[in-house]
């Protein structure tokens, strides 16, 4: 059998696999409010998240072009099928030891950190598509920054419009609202998150010289959804506790304010095509909509230890797909 088609459909299960992951990885970020303040319970929960991460998967295909050409050029990537598996390979890995520890790591920083680590190791930084992964790394930094400022101004205004509310009545009828936040968000986060896998798909299948151009095949749209949508069904609850709790003590207040920015904003990325990390803008917003509360009421200590996670994904991303890239150059 051709070398190349094993490889591709490697490249293919392994794109999937890490969709599933993310699913997984991710459920946490968009149910884990309305989970902490028993909008949903856990089940309902992940149901509701798995089913609008799907159509949210199956609705955008932005991000996916800009994944496919603007960290690297597919039509000139050299090895450009070690590359990619070898990316996938360490994004996956490091999804897992994040997951496994309870870390609230990114997922986009993984995997858009793999595909350059593992293209320098292939062909030197000049193999880089600066213009384009330099954008998206503006988008990966500055978003979370958006999300903390507009979760702080939300919930601000929501202090001054509810005020004078009986807090009982308030917090009951907000935990009524959430069950709608929690379902925008999950559909933002599949706007977003999924098309990582179709854009890497896409990208191997130029690369091995399968499609001609950078649209997105509709089996590999439909597929990338399937596996993020069960992925999320299997649900990530160490990641849910972290997020849900050791942040701050979140109300419905609180996460309905929270889910709306972090909405917000990921919407807003897809929009304009850019991938983003939905670990770094949810986690954001709760802080944010935290220091409009009380800034004493945020536990910093969890922040700042996220924080230290976030910045160091991208460099040991890069240098484990580079690793990756080694070993395999050598079996394939």
């Amino acid at each position: 059998m051709d070398t190349v088609f094993i490889v591709t459909a490697l490249i293919v299960i392994a794109a999937l696999a890490f969709d599933f992951i993310n699913g997984f990885h991710d459920t946490a970020n968009a149910i884990a409010t309305a989970v902490s303040t028993k909008a949903l319970k856990p089940r309902h929960a992940i149901i509701l998240a798995a089913t609008m991460n799907f159509v949210g998967a199956m609705t955008f295909t932005g991000v996916a072009k800009t994944i496919t050409k603007d960290i690297v050029d597919p039509f000139t990537l050299h090895n450009g099928q070690i590359v990619i598996l070898a990316a996938l390979l360490s994004a996956i890995i490091w999804n897992l030891l994040t997951w496994y520890y309870g870390i609230p790591s990114s997922s986009s920083h993984a995997i858009i950190g793999s595909i350059a680590g593992a293209a320098i190791a292939a062909a030197g930084f000049a193999s880089l598509n600066y213009s384009g992964f330099l954008k998206i790394i503006e988008a990966l930094l500055l978003s979370p920054v958006i999300a903390f400022v507009a979760g702080y101004i939300i919930y601000g205004i929501f202090k001054i419009v509810f005020k004078n509310n009986n807090l009982a009545k308030t917090n009951r009828n907000f935990r009524f609202f959430q069950i709608g936040t929690a379902a925008l968000q999950a559909f933002t986060h599949g706007t977003n998150d999924a098309q990582k896998a179709m854009g890497i798909i896409t990208m191997a299948l130029i690369a091995n010289g399968y499609q001609s151009d950078q649209e997105i095949q509709h089996w590999v749209q439909f597929s990338c959804a399937l596996a993020m949508g069960l992925g999320t069904s299997v649900g990530g609850w160490k990641i849910i506790k972290t997020v849900g709790g050791k942040i701050m003590k979140i109300r419905p207040i609180n996460g309905v304010a929270a889910d709306l920015t972090g909405a917000i904003v990921i919407f807003g990325a897809t929009f304009i095509h850019l991938p983003v990390s939905t670990t770094h803008v949810i986690s954001s917003s709760i802080l944010g909509v935290g220091a409009s509360h009380r800034v004493k009421g945020v536990k910093w200590g969890t922040a700042q230890r996220m924080l230290v996670t976030w910045v160091i994904t991208l460099p040991i991303s890069a240098a484990l797909a580079a690793l990756c890239y080694y070993i395999l150059n050598i079996f394939l």
